[in-house]
Protein backbone atom coordinates (compact mmCIF):
# COMPACT_ATOMS: atom_id res chain seq x y z
CA UNK A 1 0.00 0.00 0.00
CA UNK A 2 2.66 2.50 0.84
CA UNK A 3 4.87 1.47 -1.80
CA UNK A 4 1.74 2.34 -4.61
CA UNK A 5 1.01 5.63 -2.63
CA UNK A 6 4.82 6.52 -3.02
CA UNK A 7 5.35 5.61 -6.90
CA UNK A 8 1.98 7.55 -7.79
CA UNK A 9 3.52 10.87 -6.43
CA UNK A 10 3.36 13.45 -8.99
CA UNK A 11 6.35 15.64 -9.88
CA UNK A 12 5.31 18.24 -7.89
CA UNK A 13 5.24 16.22 -4.69
CA UNK A 14 8.62 14.70 -6.08
CA UNK A 15 10.07 18.17 -5.92
CA UNK A 16 9.35 18.36 -2.25
CA UNK A 17 10.41 14.78 -1.25
CA UNK A 18 14.02 16.35 -2.62
CA UNK A 19 13.75 19.20 -1.04
CA UNK A 20 12.77 17.67 2.10
CA UNK A 21 15.34 15.31 1.94
CA UNK A 22 18.17 17.51 1.09
CA UNK A 23 17.32 20.30 4.08
CA UNK A 24 17.57 17.02 6.11
CA UNK A 25 21.15 16.80 4.72
CA UNK A 26 21.66 20.44 5.20
CA UNK A 27 21.02 20.39 9.18
CA UNK A 28 23.47 17.23 9.32
CA UNK A 29 26.38 19.05 7.49
CA UNK A 30 25.55 22.45 9.91
CA UNK A 31 24.45 20.90 13.05
CA UNK A 32 26.85 17.98 12.82
CA UNK A 33 30.38 18.14 10.75
CA UNK A 34 30.51 22.28 11.38
CA UNK A 35 29.34 23.58 14.86
CA UNK A 36 29.57 20.25 16.25
CA UNK A 37 32.69 18.22 14.88
CA UNK A 38 34.53 20.85 12.98
CA UNK A 39 34.21 23.61 16.13
CA UNK A 40 32.83 21.74 18.78
CA UNK A 41 30.19 24.57 19.56
CA UNK A 42 28.14 22.31 21.16
CA UNK A 43 27.53 18.48 22.11
CA UNK A 44 25.20 16.38 20.93
CA UNK A 45 23.60 13.42 22.04
CA UNK A 46 24.11 9.86 21.37
CA UNK A 47 20.68 9.65 19.76
CA UNK A 48 21.13 12.69 17.36
CA UNK A 49 24.65 11.96 16.73
CA UNK A 50 24.41 8.62 15.06
CA UNK A 51 21.63 9.63 13.30
CA UNK A 52 23.53 12.47 11.54
CA UNK A 53 26.28 10.32 10.71
CA UNK A 54 24.17 7.81 9.22
CA UNK A 55 22.32 10.03 7.15
CA UNK A 56 25.61 11.98 5.98
CA UNK A 57 26.94 8.75 4.94
CA UNK A 58 23.77 7.50 2.85
CA UNK A 59 23.46 11.39 1.26
CA UNK A 60 26.98 12.62 0.45
CA UNK A 61 29.30 9.93 1.11
CA UNK A 62 31.62 12.21 3.51
CA UNK A 63 34.00 11.14 6.04
CA UNK A 64 33.85 13.21 9.09
CA UNK A 65 37.38 13.50 9.60
CA UNK A 66 37.90 14.58 5.99
CA UNK A 67 35.17 17.19 6.45
CA UNK A 68 36.19 18.56 9.78
CA UNK A 69 40.09 18.90 9.23
CA UNK A 70 39.57 20.75 5.79
CA UNK A 71 37.40 23.18 7.37
CA UNK A 72 39.71 23.67 10.29
CA UNK A 73 42.08 24.33 7.99
CA UNK A 74 40.25 26.72 6.10
CA UNK A 75 40.25 29.08 9.13
CA UNK A 76 43.71 28.47 10.32
CA UNK A 77 44.63 29.40 6.88
CA UNK A 78 41.74 31.51 5.78
CA UNK A 79 42.28 33.59 2.50
CA UNK A 80 46.09 32.45 2.10
CA UNK A 81 48.16 29.58 -0.55
CA UNK A 82 47.43 27.54 1.76
CA UNK A 83 43.31 27.73 2.17
CA UNK A 84 41.96 24.65 0.69
CA UNK A 85 39.14 27.10 -1.01
CA UNK A 86 39.36 30.92 -1.04
CA UNK A 87 37.81 32.21 -4.30
CA UNK A 88 39.99 35.53 -3.04
CA UNK A 89 43.29 33.08 -3.84
CA UNK A 90 41.76 30.61 -6.51
CA UNK A 91 39.06 32.91 -8.03
CA UNK A 92 35.25 32.90 -7.62
CA UNK A 93 34.59 30.74 -10.39
CA UNK A 94 36.23 27.65 -9.74
CA UNK A 95 35.40 27.41 -6.23
CA UNK A 96 31.61 27.97 -7.25
CA UNK A 97 31.72 25.44 -9.89
CA UNK A 98 34.76 23.00 -8.54
CA UNK A 99 34.34 23.57 -4.84
CA UNK A 100 34.15 19.73 -5.04
CA UNK A 101 37.00 18.96 -6.68
CA UNK A 102 38.55 20.93 -4.06
CA UNK A 103 37.49 19.59 -1.35
CA UNK A 104 38.47 15.88 -2.82
CA UNK A 105 41.80 17.20 -3.34
CA UNK A 106 42.33 18.26 -0.01
CA UNK A 107 40.89 15.13 1.43
CA UNK A 108 43.72 13.22 0.25
CA UNK A 109 46.73 15.53 2.07
CA UNK A 110 47.65 13.56 5.09
CA UNK A 111 49.17 16.24 6.25
CA UNK A 112 46.10 17.79 6.90
CA UNK A 113 44.38 14.58 8.44
CA UNK A 114 46.95 14.41 10.64
CA UNK A 115 46.89 18.45 11.95
CA UNK A 116 43.42 18.99 11.87
CA UNK A 117 41.59 15.93 11.67
CA UNK A 118 41.66 15.16 15.85
CA UNK A 119 38.65 14.43 18.16
CA UNK A 120 36.45 13.10 16.35
CA UNK A 121 34.49 10.04 16.06
CA UNK A 122 36.86 6.95 15.57
CA UNK A 123 35.10 3.57 16.82
CA UNK A 124 34.02 0.49 15.17
CA UNK A 125 31.47 1.94 12.74
CA UNK A 126 33.38 4.60 11.51
CA UNK A 127 36.68 2.68 11.23
CA UNK A 128 34.34 -0.23 9.28
CA UNK A 129 31.66 1.50 8.02
CA UNK A 130 31.20 5.18 7.44
CA UNK A 131 34.97 5.28 6.26
CA UNK A 132 36.02 2.19 5.23
CA UNK A 133 32.77 1.73 2.21
CA UNK A 134 32.34 5.59 1.66
CA UNK A 135 30.23 4.32 -1.67
CA UNK A 136 28.41 1.72 -0.05
CA UNK A 137 25.99 4.49 1.26
CA UNK A 138 25.11 6.84 -1.61
CA UNK A 139 24.48 3.16 -3.30
CA UNK A 140 22.46 2.30 -1.25
CA UNK A 141 20.37 5.66 -1.09
CA UNK A 142 19.85 5.45 -4.50
CA UNK A 143 18.36 1.87 -4.63
CA UNK A 144 16.06 2.77 -1.43
CA UNK A 145 15.34 6.21 -3.83
CA UNK A 146 14.16 3.77 -6.75
CA UNK A 147 12.43 1.58 -4.76
CA UNK A 148 10.16 4.07 -3.28
CA UNK A 149 9.37 6.56 -6.08
CA UNK A 150 10.16 4.57 -9.05
CA UNK A 151 13.04 4.42 -11.30
CA UNK A 152 13.45 7.60 -13.26
CA UNK A 153 11.88 9.53 -10.18
CA UNK A 154 13.78 8.03 -7.51
CA UNK A 155 17.30 8.57 -9.95
CA UNK A 156 16.43 11.85 -10.21
CA UNK A 157 16.07 12.45 -6.42
CA UNK A 158 19.13 10.56 -5.87
CA UNK A 159 20.88 12.96 -8.59
CA UNK A 160 19.59 16.08 -6.82
CA UNK A 161 20.42 14.98 -2.96
CA UNK A 162 24.46 14.60 -4.91
CA UNK A 163 24.90 17.37 -5.92
CA UNK A 164 23.14 19.14 -3.37
CA UNK A 165 26.09 19.79 -1.10
CA UNK A 166 28.68 19.95 -3.75
CA UNK A 167 27.14 22.81 -4.71
CA UNK A 168 26.15 24.39 -1.92
CA UNK A 169 28.24 24.07 0.87
CA UNK A 170 31.19 23.50 -1.27
CA UNK A 171 30.97 25.82 -4.22
CA UNK A 172 28.19 28.33 -2.58
CA UNK A 173 28.95 29.32 0.48
CA UNK A 174 33.11 28.67 0.60
CA UNK A 175 32.87 30.88 -2.84
CA UNK A 176 30.17 33.46 -2.36
CA UNK A 177 30.55 33.41 0.99
CA UNK A 178 33.89 34.77 0.71
CA UNK A 179 32.96 37.15 -1.95
CA UNK A 180 29.60 38.80 -2.63
CA UNK A 181 27.35 40.18 0.42
CA UNK A 182 27.44 42.00 3.29
CA UNK A 183 29.25 42.17 6.39
CA UNK A 184 28.13 42.95 10.22
CA UNK A 185 31.71 42.31 11.22
CA UNK A 186 35.53 43.41 10.30
CA UNK A 187 37.13 39.63 10.76
CA UNK A 188 40.52 39.39 9.12
CA UNK A 189 38.97 37.15 6.12
CA UNK A 190 36.62 38.22 3.27
CA UNK A 191 33.80 35.90 4.61
CA UNK A 192 30.86 38.01 4.15
CA UNK A 193 26.73 36.93 4.79
CA UNK A 194 24.86 36.03 1.44
CA UNK A 195 21.31 36.85 2.80
CA UNK A 196 20.05 37.59 6.43
CA UNK A 197 17.34 34.65 6.56
CA UNK A 198 19.40 31.73 6.68
CA UNK A 199 17.17 29.03 5.78
CA UNK A 200 18.19 27.25 2.14
CA UNK A 201 22.01 26.65 3.84
CA UNK A 202 20.50 25.80 7.62
CA UNK A 203 22.10 28.96 8.66
CA UNK A 204 25.36 28.95 6.92
CA UNK A 205 24.09 32.12 4.81
CA UNK A 206 25.62 33.91 7.92
CA UNK A 207 29.45 33.42 6.94
CA UNK A 208 30.62 36.59 7.88
CA UNK A 209 29.10 35.68 11.63
CA UNK A 210 30.27 32.81 12.00
CA UNK A 211 34.35 33.69 10.38
CA UNK A 212 33.98 36.37 13.09
CA UNK A 213 32.78 33.43 16.30
CA UNK A 214 33.68 30.64 14.92
CA UNK A 215 32.81 28.62 18.37
CA UNK A 216 29.48 29.87 18.33
CA UNK A 217 26.48 27.42 18.17
CA UNK A 218 24.69 30.30 16.89
CA UNK A 219 25.04 32.02 13.29
CA UNK A 220 22.35 34.63 13.58
CA UNK A 221 23.60 38.24 15.38
CA UNK A 222 21.39 40.88 14.05
CA UNK A 223 17.31 41.35 15.47
CA UNK A 224 16.60 40.95 11.52
CA UNK A 225 18.76 37.63 11.25
CA UNK A 226 17.11 33.99 11.56
CA UNK A 227 19.18 31.01 11.58
CA UNK A 228 17.02 27.74 11.37
CA UNK A 229 19.51 25.61 12.11
CA UNK A 230 20.01 27.24 15.45
CA UNK A 231 16.04 26.85 15.40
CA UNK A 232 16.92 23.02 15.01
CA UNK A 233 19.81 23.06 17.72
CA UNK A 234 17.47 23.98 20.67
CA UNK A 235 14.66 21.69 19.80
CA UNK A 236 17.28 18.96 20.30
CA UNK A 237 18.18 20.36 23.28
CA UNK A 238 14.77 20.19 24.59
CA UNK A 239 14.14 16.99 23.79
CA UNK A 240 17.78 16.16 25.75
CA UNK A 241 19.76 15.74 22.47
CA UNK A 242 22.00 18.89 22.38
CA UNK A 243 23.80 21.08 24.94
CA UNK A 244 25.24 24.09 23.67
CA UNK A 245 28.60 25.28 24.97
CA UNK A 246 29.24 28.82 23.01
CA UNK A 247 27.56 31.43 21.60
CA UNK A 248 29.06 34.70 20.23
CA UNK A 249 28.83 37.76 22.78
CA UNK A 250 25.65 39.88 22.71
CA UNK A 251 26.93 43.57 23.27
CA UNK A 252 24.66 45.08 26.51
CA UNK A 253 24.82 48.60 27.73
CA UNK A 254 24.39 50.30 31.10
CA UNK A 255 23.28 54.03 30.08
CA UNK A 256 23.84 54.97 34.03
CA UNK A 257 27.38 54.28 33.74
CA UNK A 258 29.08 57.56 34.03
CA UNK A 259 33.22 55.87 34.31
CA UNK A 260 35.12 53.15 32.89
CA UNK A 261 35.86 50.48 35.15
CA UNK A 262 37.47 46.40 34.45
CA UNK A 263 34.13 45.77 33.70
CA UNK A 264 33.64 47.86 30.62
CA UNK A 265 36.76 47.12 29.99
CA UNK A 266 36.30 43.28 30.10
CA UNK A 267 33.23 43.84 27.93
CA UNK A 268 34.64 46.11 25.37
CA UNK A 269 37.68 43.46 24.68
CA UNK A 270 35.05 40.81 24.06
CA UNK A 271 32.50 42.70 21.84
CA UNK A 272 35.76 43.96 20.12
CA UNK A 273 34.14 43.40 16.64
CA UNK A 274 30.69 44.76 18.10
CA UNK A 275 32.62 48.01 19.10
CA UNK A 276 34.46 49.00 15.56
CA UNK A 277 31.60 48.11 13.73
CA UNK A 278 29.72 51.06 15.77
CA UNK A 279 32.59 53.45 15.71
CA UNK A 280 32.60 53.03 11.46
CA UNK A 281 28.87 53.30 11.61
CA UNK A 282 29.17 56.65 13.77
CA UNK A 283 32.85 58.22 12.57
CA UNK A 284 31.45 57.72 9.07
CA UNK A 285 29.79 60.79 8.27
CA UNK A 286 32.74 63.08 10.03
CA UNK A 287 34.99 61.62 7.26
CA UNK A 288 32.86 61.64 4.58
CA UNK A 289 31.70 65.45 5.03
CA UNK A 290 35.58 66.40 5.25
CA UNK A 291 36.87 64.19 2.53
CA UNK A 292 34.00 66.46 0.59
CA UNK A 293 35.36 69.57 2.23
CA UNK A 294 39.10 68.81 0.97
CA UNK A 295 38.37 67.29 -1.74
CA UNK A 296 39.86 70.29 -4.09
CA UNK A 297 43.05 69.55 -2.56
CA UNK A 298 43.27 65.80 -3.39
CA UNK A 299 45.60 65.25 -5.92
CA UNK A 300 43.72 61.86 -6.63
CA UNK A 301 40.98 61.72 -8.79
CA UNK A 302 37.71 62.27 -8.00
CA UNK A 303 35.13 59.87 -6.55
CA UNK A 304 31.43 59.09 -6.76
CA UNK A 305 30.00 59.02 -3.19
CA UNK A 306 29.13 55.30 -3.27
CA UNK A 307 33.52 55.02 -3.61
CA UNK A 308 34.34 57.89 -1.31
CA UNK A 309 31.79 55.42 1.31
CA UNK A 310 33.75 52.32 0.48
CA UNK A 311 36.83 53.77 0.59
CA UNK A 312 35.85 55.70 4.34
CA UNK A 313 34.81 52.15 5.58
CA UNK A 314 38.45 50.60 4.83
CA UNK A 315 39.91 53.32 6.46
CA UNK A 316 37.98 52.82 9.36
CA UNK A 317 37.92 49.08 8.98
CA UNK A 318 41.53 48.28 7.80
CA UNK A 319 44.64 48.49 10.22
CA UNK A 320 47.63 51.12 8.43
CA UNK A 321 49.64 48.44 6.81
CA UNK A 322 46.34 46.75 5.05
CA UNK A 323 45.79 49.64 3.17
CA UNK A 324 47.44 49.97 -0.37
CA UNK A 325 47.49 52.26 -3.28
CA UNK A 326 44.95 54.44 -3.67
CA UNK A 327 43.75 54.01 -0.27
CA UNK A 328 46.81 54.96 1.26
CA UNK A 329 47.46 58.13 -0.65
CA UNK A 330 44.21 59.57 -0.40
CA UNK A 331 44.19 58.88 3.76
CA UNK A 332 47.81 60.60 3.97
CA UNK A 333 46.46 63.87 1.50
CA UNK A 334 43.10 63.65 4.10
CA UNK A 335 44.41 63.51 6.93
CA UNK A 336 47.22 66.10 5.99
CA UNK A 337 44.48 68.96 5.56
CA UNK A 338 41.88 67.72 7.87
CA UNK A 339 42.28 67.73 11.54
CA UNK A 340 38.62 65.82 12.34
CA UNK A 341 39.96 62.90 10.17
CA UNK A 342 43.30 62.83 11.33
CA UNK A 343 41.87 62.41 14.60
CA UNK A 344 39.23 59.62 13.74
CA UNK A 345 41.98 57.38 12.30
CA UNK A 346 44.10 57.77 15.03
CA UNK A 347 41.91 57.77 17.50
CA UNK A 348 40.33 54.23 15.90
CA UNK A 349 44.06 52.85 15.98
CA UNK A 350 44.44 53.51 19.69
CA UNK A 351 40.94 51.95 20.54
CA UNK A 352 42.19 48.61 18.35
CA UNK A 353 45.16 48.52 21.45
CA UNK A 354 42.74 47.71 23.51
CA UNK A 355 42.95 43.73 22.53
CA UNK A 356 46.19 44.25 20.43
CA UNK A 357 48.50 45.53 23.11
CA UNK A 358 49.66 42.25 24.69
CA UNK A 359 52.32 43.61 26.59
CA UNK A 360 50.20 45.39 29.22
CA UNK A 361 48.14 44.59 31.91
CA UNK A 362 44.38 45.40 32.56
CA UNK A 363 45.53 48.44 34.93
CA UNK A 364 47.44 49.94 32.33
CA UNK A 365 44.15 49.69 29.65
CA UNK A 366 42.20 50.47 31.98
CA UNK A 367 43.91 53.85 31.98
CA UNK A 368 44.05 53.58 28.72
CA UNK A 369 40.81 53.51 28.08
CA UNK A 370 39.63 56.66 30.21
CA UNK A 371 42.28 58.63 28.69
CA UNK A 372 40.81 57.55 25.12
CA UNK A 373 37.53 58.68 26.25
CA UNK A 374 38.79 62.06 27.85
CA UNK A 375 40.30 62.77 24.78
CA UNK A 376 37.51 62.24 22.46
CA UNK A 377 34.91 63.80 24.47
CA UNK A 378 37.37 66.66 24.26
CA UNK A 379 37.96 66.40 20.59
CA UNK A 380 35.03 69.11 19.78
CA UNK A 381 33.79 66.24 17.62
CA UNK A 382 30.31 65.29 17.95
CA UNK A 383 30.19 61.72 16.23
CA UNK A 384 33.18 60.99 18.76
CA UNK A 385 32.09 62.27 21.80
CA UNK A 386 28.90 60.21 21.71
CA UNK A 387 30.77 57.13 20.30
CA UNK A 388 33.00 57.79 23.70
CA UNK A 389 29.39 57.67 26.01
CA UNK A 390 28.35 54.17 23.90
CA UNK A 391 31.85 52.98 24.85
CA UNK A 392 31.94 54.04 29.16
CA UNK A 393 27.95 52.33 28.65
CA UNK A 394 29.29 48.42 27.87
CA UNK A 395 28.63 46.62 30.53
Amino acid sequence: MLFSVLLSLSWVADVVVALVLTHITIASVTIFLHRHQAHRALDLGPVASHFFRFWLWMTTGMVTQQWAAIHRKHHAKCETPEDPHSPQVLGLSRVLWGGVLLYVKESRNAETMTRYGHGTPDDWLERHVYAAHERLGVTAMALIDMALFGVVPGLLIWLVQMVWIPFWAAGVINGVGHFWGYRNFNCKDASTNIFPWGILIGGEELHNNHHTYATSAKLSNRWYEFDIGWMYIRILEMLGQARVKSVAPQARFDQGKGECDLETLQAIIRNRYDVMARYTRELATTCSLEMHRVSDSLKVPSFSRREASAMIDRWLHHPDHELQGTDRQTLDQVMAVSTPVGTVVRMRRELEQLWTRTNANAEQLLEQLRDWCQRAEASGIQELMRFSRILRAYA
